[in-house]
């Protein structure tokens, strides 16, 4: 069976999940066509794309710049007999919200159906907004089950009613934290939602060893190093951060390594030098994998202040916690959504609340001046995530769910 996987971009240096997720179901036996609603933008590519053997296929952006491709796909799907229900839910949807993004998604589904419509046998969505709606519309046109795995923004920002539908249509919906399994089971009650989560593929993050950085913040020639991960969004806090370490005193010596690109990224710069801490600060732009183990093992500490944007997007379980953990580097993260499902505070790390730049300055300052809580918190953590978030157990986990769906088709097919 050859799974088509809906993804918006493909590859994103940001969905290094999604690229484990996809190689670890080929390494299991799982067929896969990649579908991505747009090109990918990011200048830099991990690794582990190139190891991933499954073709992809680009669907059109914008309607406007591939009009004879759409035009194709349609009239030929609409010979398909479940055209008529494919239309009736699109068109439903439409009235409900009526954007061109809408349009966008019921067309980008015909060019799917009618491109790849003989050569798979299921979907898979990465993400319940568009990507979901992709693969939802598609499903209905060519009679095919389809299957959903939701992350974060995805499962925030969607309005409940389209996410219930899809919820509800589906054959399963996996998700990667408890807190995003109780949203979604709230929406659709009758049906199950199971927590896979990602975990990481401890191959490639072997063990940092013993950490001995005796610095403690003292020594202007010798400062404690802070690592920051992430793109420059307003759900990551990054503003919040740079508060915070204005805020230190001036005897706490410190220095900020931020690694990641993102839109914001210019005015983030601009507010450093207004708070006088320009100086301190290295913005490194985005990097492969190897790159940012290479950053967490240069570290002292980890810092990620989360929280909820003004649309409702917020962070998941960020991956970038458990790399960090992964290296025994003791991290200062949010009590936001999943993160206490991974970081136990004062136990494997320090969660603050979000938006309290102060208690993360505080937290900041305790463990600048701490190198021995900073190993203890370290060492916890890497426990943790080596025996808890190992990739390997969940990847069976989601093999199976394509194993017993692939069986079910099969035992279909012999009774027809």
């Amino acid at each position: 069976m050859t799974v088509a996987v809906v993804v918006k971009g493909y590859p994103r240096l940001s969905e290094t999940f999604v690229a484990q997720e996809l190689l670890g179901l080929e390494r299991r036996g799982i067929g896969l066509h990649i579908v991505s609603l747009r090109r990918p933008t990011d200048a830099v590519r991990h690794p582990i794309h190139d190891e991933i053997a499954a073709p992809v296929t680009y669907l059109p952006e914008y309607l406007r710049r591939a009009p004879l491709r759409c035009f194709r796909a349609w009239r030929q799907v609409r010979r398909l007999p479940g055209y008529r229900a494919a239309r009736a839910g699109f068109l439903a949807d439409l009235g409900r919200d009526p954007t061109p993004n809408r349009i966008r998604r019921f067309s980008q589904a015909c060019v799917l159906a009618a491109e790849l419509g003989d050569t798979v046998a299921a979907l898979h969505a990465h993400f319940l907004h568009t990507p979901g709606s992709v693969a939802r519309y598609a499903a209905r046109l060519l009679g095919l089950p389809f299957s959903l795995s939701g992350h974060a923004k995805d499962i925030w920002t969607t309005p409940d009613w389209d996410l219930a539908e899809k919820l509800r249509d589906a054959a399963w919906t996996v998700t990667c934290s408890e807190a995003a399994a109780a949203r979604l089971r709230a929406l659709a009650p009758e049906k199950p939602v199971e927590v896979i989560y990602h975990g990481l593929d401890l191959a490639r993050f072997a063990p940092h060893g013993p950490r001995q950085s005796a610095r403690d913040g003292s020594d202007p020639g010798d400062p404690v190093r802070i690592l920051a991960v992430s793109r420059a969004v307003e759900k990551k806090g990054l503003d919040l951060l740079l508060a915070a370490l204005a805020a230190l005193p001036a005897e706490a010596h410190w220095r900020l390594t931020h690694v990641g690109g993102g839109p914001g990224l210019r005015a983030l710069m601009r507010r450093a030098g207004a708070l006088g801490i320009a100086g301190r600060i290295s913005w490194l732009g985005a990097k492969t994998q190897a790159e940012v183990l290479a950053e967490l093992r240069r570290a002292d500490l980890f810092v990620l202040p989360s929280r909820i944007a003004a649309d409702g997007d917020r962070d998941g379980l960020p991956n970038v916690l458990m790399e960090a953990q992964s290296q025994a580097l003791p991290v200062v993260a949010s009590s936001l959504s999943a993160i206490p499902e991974l970081v136990a505070d004062g136990e494997t790390g320090l969660l603050v609340a979000p938006n309290d730049h102060g208690a993360l300055s505080r937290a900041l300052l305790r463990l600048i001046g701490d190198p021995a809580l900073r190993r203890a918190l370290g060492d916890a953590g890497e426990r943790r995530v080596r025996a808890r978030f190992d990739c390997e157990p969940w990847l069976d986990r989601l093999a199976a769910r394509f194993a017993a769906h692939r069986a079910r088709r099969g035992n279909d097919a012999r009774a027809a």
